[in-house]
């Protein structure tokens, strides 16, 4: 069965914890990179991660951004969205249907 996980700063992702999600809050970048890379080979289907921490880990991000499992999601953290999540969703649609519905 496949597994649910979140990556962030601890004050925006604990609550994750109380609906069963595995919460992960690394601090280093590569502590960021290689949680990313462990989840990646436990069977976690999908990864939500701050978009804060995904910017400090883009490269390791963008080696997962065309794989089917895992999927990682960008989420804001607890201060507020930079964008980045809804820039990539807008470009996965656009690449979709093959223009910009937003």
């Amino acid at each position: 069965m496949h597994k649910v996980a979140v990556i962030g700063d601890r004050g925006s992702v604990l609550a994750f914890q109380a609906l069963g999600v595995d919460v992960f809050t690394p601090e280093e970048d590569h502590e960021i990179r290689n949680t990313i890379e462990h989840l990646a080979r436990q069977d976690y289907a999908v990864i939500f991660m701050t978009e804060e921490l995904a910017k400090r880990a883009s490269e390791t991000v963008g080696r997962y951004q065309t794989a089917a499992v895992p999927a990682i999601i960008m989420i804001p953290n607890s201060r507020g969205s930079q964008g980045i999540g809804m820039a990539e969703i807008s470009a996965n649609v656009e690449k979709a249907v093959g223009m910009n519905i937003f």
